[in-house]
């Protein structure tokens, strides 16, 4: 009996470009005293080889995505080997889009009992690597595969699931770093430790998300204003809080109650689509809900779930986000809706209110955040066993 232990070192989350560590670890367990045999020989186990390698599979829903996909199927990929073939994504669906090249950890391992030995897989993340993302239309999801065999039994395989985030739009000298050719050299300061792409990926996310720009819109209907609304910028990283105002002052239209919703939609390349006016699925993450009538100034604060993908854009499927508003509002103005005052008395609601309901949409862009926070704060496991 042999114990396979993999543990992904940094967490299982990754920004695309960034390297990849797990340590795997094979174990012999020492038997119980009462089974243990008499004589002075060890109990060996033997194996194989192992092998490691990472893989990125493109599930498609056919009622919204038709076409050919790129890379081949993982049924073709496993019909064109043996049956004793090291098959990393055997059983899975869809396309194969990305896979490292297998790296071998040993061969010819033999373990006497209680041995233990561990190795480290360490593999760089393509920058054009698409990102992790379960939608109604495609699904993106990453696996590291470890595959091992014992002598003359059939290969094992431990699949360790991964969380890839891609940084959209930012550009390629903060992804791969200067060139050290073109960096100034100063031969009297201490040499310092260049910062890794990774590192500079992320303070520029840093500066674009931390930039406040406040921009006021004007919500208005046939019948005049009916809020002004405020939001302090347009880029937000995973986790962070929408926020922004609501003006009543200046209304002329009342507005009886809003809610705002973090929506996404996910469209499908034209060219892609099972039906030429196929509409971007729709998808609601989080929502906001307030009753307005009487105030003069509200506020909204619509938090970010860790676990959303981030805005990306592929050669298959886009995902956009926006803020969708809807303010019901009087259509009689004229209606008594002002709060009489009196002192220690109740204000006393219309029993009929004649109500429409206003929409609006506002585009937002959604940033990953650092991958190790992430990590962190959807708890997801690290470590995976497996006993063969």
């Amino acid at each position: 009996m042999i114990e396979l232990t993999a543990r992904l070192l940094r967490g299982p989350v990754y920004l695309a470009g960034e390297m990849v560590e797990c340590s795997v670890t094979f174990r012999n367990p020492s038997p119980p005293e009462n089974t243990r045999s008499q004589s002075n020989n060890d109990v060996f186990e033997n194996l194989a080889w192992a092998s490691v390698q990472m893989h990125c599979i493109c599930a498609v829903n056919e009622s919204r995505v038709s076409g050919s996909q790129e890379g081949s199927s993982v049924e073709e990929a496993a019909n064109s080997l043996s049956h004793t073939s090291y098959v990393p994504c055997k059983g899975e669906n869809g396309q194969i889009v990305l896979a490292t090249k297998p790296k071998i950890l040993f061969c010819d391992l033999r373990l006497s009992s209680g041995e233990s030995k561990t190795f480290l897989y360490t593999e760089t993340l393509p920058s054009e690597a698409p990102p992790s993302f379960r939608g109604q239309a495609v699904k993106y999801s990453y696996k590291l595969t470890v595959g091992v065999q014992r002598v003359n039994l059939p290969i094992k395989m431990l699949r360790v699931p991964l969380r890839v985030l891609v940084i959209q739009g930012i550009t390629e000298t903060f992804l791969y770093g200067e060139n050290d050719e073109l960096t100034p050299n100063n031969p009297f300061l201490e040499h310092q430790q260049k910062e890794s792409a990774t590192d500079l990926a992320l303070q520029e996310l840093q500066n674009i998300t931390a930039r406040r720009s406040p921009n006021f819109y004007n919500i208005t209907n046939s019948r005049g204003k009916v809020v002004r609304f405020c939001l302090f910028k347009q880029a937000y990283k995973l986790g962070e809080d929408i926020v922004g105002t609501f003006d009543f002052v200046d209304a002329a239209v009342p507005c009886v109650q809003l809610s705002v919703a973090l929506q996404s939609e996910e469209e499908i390349e034209e060219g892609r689509r099972h039906h030429p006016n196929q509409a971007p699925a729709v998808s609601i993450s989080s929502k906001a809900h307030e009753v307005c009538l009487g105030l003069q100034n509200s506020h909204l604060c619509l938090p970010i779930p860790l676990h959303l993908a981030p805005t990306f854009s592929t050669n298959l499927v886009s995902l956009k986000w926006k803020l969708h508003f809807e303010f019901v509002i009087s259509v009689e103005p004229e209606a008594d809706l002002k709060v009489i005052p009196d002192d220690g008395g109740t204000w006393q609601g219309p029993a009929n209110l004649p109500i429409e309901t206003m929409v609006w949409d506002l585009p937002v862009t959604i940033y990953p955040s650092n991958p190790q926070l992430v990590s962190q704060g959807i708890r997801a496991q690290t470590k995976h066993e497996m006993v063969f």
